[in-house]
């Protein structure tokens, strides 16, 4: 756990101010003082964590510290300074952000289990189940028995410990905080290895979790490992803009009079943008204007004291509309709340505003480690350990993108592909929510297609799904889903139906892509069949008496009967035949039969070109398979309100087609699956009732001159 020594990087933002290592080693040299007494080690850390947690018992802080100095007594950093002072520094981190006394116990032994003879039991008995489950959470596994695999079984163990508590993983994130900034003195090339870890994994779950004042500073320590050359030209261009903040300050001073004139206590601060904010804007804009490297925040008492500050800014000052946004009535899903929006002051400069509560503020920075304790609240027992019936512990404040991480791990024993999986799913930037047809909600990563809802919704079941709809309109499954939308899944009902290898192509979760390749290995043959072969038929039709007909393509076709027996009988699409219409045959290419209503246009063509028809008559079975055209005007919702018809008489659809809307007029024509043709006259009646639908008729194709 331990990344030692000098730091390069950029200094730390104002308001966290950088442990004293000196300080930390002569104390830590020292050792600990009387029993009654908090060692003067940990005296900064008291002070920080009081400050968020007045009446906190600091007793089991000094026990847990007696048994972290003792046991790493005689150890040292690389940098020469005693080991304490790392597990020192990541408990002030986390003390800093408002994290409860059990989680600063189990920072300050994090390292004990690993790096000397205390044991997980002697932990237990001393602090607990808790303190212990945290500590074992972020324990490393052994590169003696685990080998290369050490590293990605580390991160699958702590994900999972993360699953249940997730303090473990804010644990974790501290660790790497102060390793990052002592990485000075490793080799160049193990510095770039830690750096790429922290970028791929770490800062993806410090986002996720909401825990923005770790994930800036591990942003800035990577890019001055992994891009030094534009982090200096970064930190020259702040360096040359140091007044910059004039620009900031004087439109902040507007703003104070504004909401002290309108009767709104609030809190106007300048929050100056970190390193790689500022580089990330300077590629999006170009040349910077002083109010670029910073932003102006506004913190209230209430909710609705935000929109009263909004609304002011917005009178006062003229708004930029287009950067407005909403995440107190839409929060994020790290459980970040603010309103952004930008104004311009009248000399021309735009300054970019945040408005939110002081209890945003503290989620906002610290964001799972401000929720404290995840079970304390429902849990009476002393002991949150205890608190479920099963004795397992399943944390209620556990973020949907992780129980889809956890669900998803479990399908990758091999340690290569977990890791790969792992950092394909933390490169998703953001997450959606979609509304499944029933009601129920869908949390997915953002770029999320129907193919992943599909797997999320349904599992494996998903290899049977054949489309969706989204939104009421019929769509593909590799239709990429937005925020709000509201998928509905249609699933095949053979059972036996798969995936192709197209929707690797559409998957985005690691879910997906691995229930896909799971099918896709173990069914070669099927995907061969599947690329090659016609589709086989459901039903066929055969002479009394005589051999079963040769299938079909056309699955769950109509039966007939024809006489003397063909190798093959099938509808004609463009009438497609039900009973009890009157029918006549053509024999084509290969033997078989195709079935045409009588008046057909095509059957007058056939005979005008001399071919002979076969006789051919209804069989027993009542089903049958019809094309319907519905003639409409063009109106919100209306295919949804069609297909819902058509699902409520029990129909079911095997294909759908919406040509684009013509003069306001719009023609979908659906190919149906009914038990029993008897059924037909109804739905086609049902399907005029609905709102702008003018006409229903059976499928027809056009005569044309013989």
């Amino acid at each position: 756990m331990s990344a030692e020594a000098t730091n390069p990087a950029p200094s730390r933002r104002r308001g966290r101010p950088r442990i004293d290592l000196r300080r930390l080693s002569r104390a830590a040299l020292l050792g600990p003082t009387t029993r009654d007494r908090l060692p003067d080690a940990i005296s900064h850390v008291a002070e920080a964590h009081r400050a968020h947690h007045p009446d906190a018992d600091m007793a089991v802080l000094r026990r847990a510290y007696v048994l972290a100095e003792s046991s790493h007594r005689g150890q040292f950093r690389k940098s020469g300074e005693p080991y304490i002072t790392h597990p020192l520094a990541v408990t002030l981190i986390l003390a800093e952000l408002g994290a409860e006394t059990t989680t600063l116990t189990a920072s300050l032994l994090h390292d004990t289990v690993e790096d000397t003879e205390v044991t997980l039991d002697q932990v237990r008995e001393e602090f607990g189940e808790e303190v212990c489950y945290l500590v074992d959470g972020v324990t490393k596994l052994e590169k003696v028995d685990y080998g290369a695999a050490a590293e990605p079984e580390t991160f699958r163990k702590m994900l999972v410990a993360t699953g249940n508590d997730v303090r473990v993983m804010s644990i974790k994130l501290a660790d790497r905080l102060h390793n990052m900034r002592t990485l000075g003195v490793m080799r160049p090339e193990k510095q770039a290895r830690i750096a790429k870890v922290t970028r791929d994994v770490l800062i993806p779950l410090a986002e996720r979790l909401g825990v923005q004042a770790l994930k800036t500073e591990l942003e800035d320590l990577v890019f001055a490992i992994l891009h030094p050359a534009e982090y200096e030209n970064t930190r020259a261009l702040i360096a040359e803009n140091a007044t910059a903040g004039d620009a900031l300050a004087a439109i902040a001073d507007d703003a104070r009079n504004v909401l002290r004139d309108s009767g709104i206590n609030a809190e106007v601060l300048i929050r100056p943008r970190h390193f790689v904010s500022v580089h990330r804007v300077r590629l999006k804009r170009g040349e910077l204007r002083g109010t670029d490297f910073g932003r102006l925040l506004v913190l209230v008492g209430e909710d609705a004291d935000c929109y009263g500050v909004l609304g002011e800014l917005h009178t006062c000052f003229t708004p930029v509309i287009s950067e407005f946004k909403d995440f107190i009535a839409a929060p994020k899903f790290n459980l970040y709340q603010s309103l952004h929006t930008a104004v311009a002051a009248p000399d021309g400069a735009v300054a970019e505003v945040l408005i939110r509560t002081h209890q945003m503020h503290k989620v906002a920075e610290a964001g799972v480690i401000a929720l404290g304790n995840p079970y304390a609240a429902p849990l009476d027992s002393a002991d949150p350990a205890d608190g479920a019936d099963d004795g397992e512990r399943a944390d209620p404040t556990r973020p949907g993108w992780l129980s889809r991480l956890l669900e998803w791990q479990q399908s990758t024993p091999d340690p290569d592909t977990f890791w790969t999986s792992l950092h394909a799913d933390l490169a998703q930037d953001g997450e959606i929510t979609v509304f499944r047809a029933d009601g129920g909600r869908l949390g997915l990563p953002a770029g999320a297609t129907c193919v992943d809802a599909a797997y999320e919704q349904y599992g494996e079941v998903a290899h049977a799904c054949i489309g969706a709809r989204v939104n009421g309109r019929l769509t593909s499954l590799g239709t990429v889903l937005g925020d709000g939308d509201t998928v509905q899944l249609l699933l095949a009902q053979d059972s036996a139906s798969g995936p192709s290898p197209e929707w690797l192509g559409h998957a985005r979760t690691p879910a997906a892509r691995i229930a896909i390749s799971a099918w896709l290995d173990a069914h070669p043959e099927g995907v061969k069949a599947a690329t090659t072969a016609p589709r086989p038929p459901a039903v066929t039709a055969a002479a009394p008496g005589s051999p079963p007909a040769a299938p079909d393509r056309h699955s769950g076709a109509n039966a007939f009967v024809v006489d003397p027996p063909h190798a093959g009988v099938r509808p004609a699409g463009c009438c497609t035949p039900v009973p009890p219409d009157d029918v006549t045959g053509f024999a084509v290419r290969g033997g078989a039969v195709t079935v045409h209503r009588a008046e057909c246009a095509a059957v007058r063509r056939m005979k005008a070109l001399g071919r002979a028809p076969v006789a051919v008559r209804w069989g027993e079975a009542a089903g049958c398979r019809v094309t319907l055209v519905a003639e409409s005007f063009g109106r919100p919702r209306l295919l949804a309100d069609l297909t819902e018809v058509i699902a409520t008489a029990g129909a079911a659809i095997v294909s759908a087609i919406v040509e684009p809307p013509s003069e306001q007029r719009v023609r979908h024509t659906y190919t149906l699956q009914l038990a029993d043709a008897a059924e037909l006259p109804a739905l086609m009646r049902a399907m005029r009732d609905v709102g702008g639908v003018y006409d229903v008729s059976r499928a027809q194709e056009p005569a044309t001159p013989a």
